[in-house]
């Protein structure tokens, strides 16, 4: 998950006499990205550790049950982005001066304009907001631990070091500290530049050596369908890897032209129609390929015997390694604002205070990374629980806050839908979560 774009929500606008601009000329003065800038964003942002687990993925799933759910999900997934961004737009327009909120004011926003009753919860509705983007930027920052961890320790060991994965993991703990206790992102967002190559690379290197391995495996070897058990892992996967949500009303307001992110063939339709297809594609390759034995990251899956897998293993890691200073800058970002605004302390020594804040948050990603060794389990975890209550939960909630306050907005069909996409949430949510805690205890035999 994703690249932090470096756009400050601007909420007051207004002339020398004190007037309130166009909302939508503001927004083209201050941004300058068009769709190709744009698209490439939200790509970054949704292409990440996620996809080295769709083999895992569709093992949990089927090749026909991943295969259909997969692009259902995804719909879904883009029909919620858009519900956020109609409520977003909805606020602004309520709002004298504003010209853009991000997920959590939308929300806030969202219900402070809604019914009578609800607007008490909206400051209590921001802050859930908050909570679950920060715990899942921290599950992100955990898993990369022990991503890389994995990949370093199997070379290692086949080229003689034989030590711990927990020695390896205390080994990345300082490199990885070091930039995360940068406070400006002009400093971090290079390095994502180096993540996103050794990223792709890594992908494209890996499948190719899926294909070089002989044959593929007839596809009647492989489960086409999986159980309710194994199907709740698949959700919490694919949910993981397309968390993307907290980007998508920041990178619509880069644009030069923002109708142009959300439009029919838009920014957000098509870039979700490519990111789709490479999930679908290397999930169906690497389950057809490795089968049951698929790993939560599909490169543990390679020769570790063979020099090229070494090689791919490391770059794969780098790439992760590289990413983790801008997950973590994402995290702090959440945390910091309210802190310092709170205390004295943090605005008399900001930097001081901003920094050990980052010291204990690295140390906490590490505690949690060294706790739940596995890696398929925890990336289940954190889309069940987080993921899926951001993706689909929260947009439906403020979709029937925002349409309470609209004479005849809340028909039949739209009940039925939000209900149904609720269901599927909730569903996700309890089954998810139950069965990821489970595996979790079996894993540690418990």
């Amino acid at each position: 998950m994703g690249l932090p774009m470096d756009i400050k929500a601007v909420t007051k606008s207004s002339d020398e006499n004190g007037n309130v601009e166009d909302v939508e000329s503001t927004v083209k003065k201050r941004n300058t990205n068009g769709r190709l800038a744009t698209a490439t964003h939200l790509f970054k942002g949704s292409v990440g550790a996620g996809l080295f687990a769709m083999g895992d993925c569709y093992k949990n799933g089927g090749l026909i049950g991943a295969t259909v759910l997969l692009p259902i999900l995804a719909v879904i997934c883009v029909h919620c982005e858009r519900m956020l961004i109609d409520c977003s737009v909805s606020a602004v327009a309520k709002t004298a001066g504003a010209t853009f909120y991000d997920y959590p004011e939308t929300v806030e926003k969202s219900f402070e304009y809604g019914p009578l009753p609800l607007r008490r919860f909206s400051k209590f509705m921001k802050f859930i907001v908050e909570m679950f983007l920060c715990v899942t930027q921290f599950g992100f920052c955990s898993i990369y631990f022990v991503f890389i961890t994995e990949n370093v320790h199997q070379v290692l060991e086949q080229n003689g070091i034989h030590i711990s994965q927990e020695l390896v993991m205390l080994i990345t703990l300082l490199p990885a500290m070091i930039p995360s206790l940068l406070t400006n992102l002009k400093y971090i967002a290079p390095v994502s530049m180096l993540a996103n190559f050794a990223l792709l690379f890594g992908l494209v290197a890996t499948l190719t050596i899926a294909f070089q391995q002989g044959p593929m495996p007839p596809i009647s070897e492989r489960n086409y369908f999986t159980n309710g058990t194994q199907m709740s892992l698949f959700f919490g996967t694919a949910l993981f890897s397309y968390e993307g949500i907290a980007l998508i009303l920041p990178l619509r307001n880069s644009m030069r032209e923002p109708k142009n992110f959300s439009s029919k063939f838009g920014v957000l339709n098509l870039t979700m129609i490519v990111v789709t297809a490479l999930f679908l594609f290397t999930g169906f390759v690497s389950y057809l390929r490795w089968g049951e034995e698929v790993q939560g990251s599909i490169t543990l899956n390679l020769e570790v015997e063979e020099v090229m897998s070494q090689v791919v293993k490391i770059i794969a890691a780098l790439g992760v390694f590289f990413g983790y200073p801008i997950q973590f800058f994402i995290m702090i970002r959440i945390i910091w604002p309210p802190m310092k605004e709170s205390s004295s302390c943090t605005q008399k020594f900001p930097i001081t205070i901003q920094v050990i804040l980052r010291f204990i948050m690295v140390i906490l990603t590490f505690i949690v990374a060294l706790a739940v060794p596995k890696l398929s389990l925890f990336i289940s975890l954190i889309g069940a629980m987080c993921s899926t209550s951001l993706a689909f939960v929260i947009p439906v909630l403020i979709d029937f806050v925002v349409r309470a306050q609209v004479p005849k907005a809340l028909n039949f069909w739209i009940y039925l839908k939000n209900i149904v996409i609720m269901l599927i949430a909730v569903l996700g949510i309890v089954t998810g979560t139950y069965q990821s805690i489970v595996e979790i205890i079996k894993a540690f035999g418990l």
